[in-house]
Parts: C-alpha cells; structure tokens; sequence
C-alpha cells in the first residue's frame, strides 16, 4: 500500500506516541494554520487550511479502514476514540 505525505505523517506521529492517542490532536502539527485568529472565515487560506484539516480526517479513515490504526479506547461523549498503530502501519513505516 502506498501512502500519501500526510497519511505517512499522520501514521508517523501516531506511532511515536507511547500511549493511545487521539489522532486528530496531530492535525495542526501536519498542516498549522498560515493566517492570524483574527482572519475572516472567508479567507481563502483559512478555507484551504479547513480542506486540509477535513482531508486529514479523511486519511485517518483510510489508516482505520486498511487496519493501519486501531480504536484502542472507543469515544464516550467526553473524548474522542484513542488509537494506536498496528504491526501492519508499524511495517509500513519502515
């Protein structure tokens, strides 16, 4: 399987942590926001930096979907699922 630049960050950065994570917590890590908070929703950085951050929800899908990652911790209304690397995203990486 081959990867895209940010599905290998994304599976990178899940792998590096010692414990479950929430994948959406290396969003901003893979792609920060390049404008000010002040900025107007309809800012085309903002709207191409908000692509981006919906992409990366979409590739953390696919990284579930092909049993790269795994829920270890389901959601509970208070936190979103936690997930952890398998051994097949973990032979990818190399």
């Amino acid at each position: 399987m081959t990867l895209n630049a940010d599905a290998r960050e994304l599976l990178r950065l899940i792998a590096e942590s010692p414990q479950p994570v929430v994948a959406s917590s290396f969003f901003h890590t893979i792609h920060p926001p390049n404008f000010g908070r002040s900025v107007a929703e309809d800012d085309p950085r903002r709207e191409a930096w908000t692509e981006k951050q919906i992409g990366l929800y979409g590739e953390m899908l696919k990284l579930h979907e092909e049993a790269l990652i795994r829920i270890v911790h389901p959601s509970d209304g208070e936190r979103p699922d936690l997930v952890e690397v398998t051994n097949a995203g973990r032979a990818l990486l190399v």
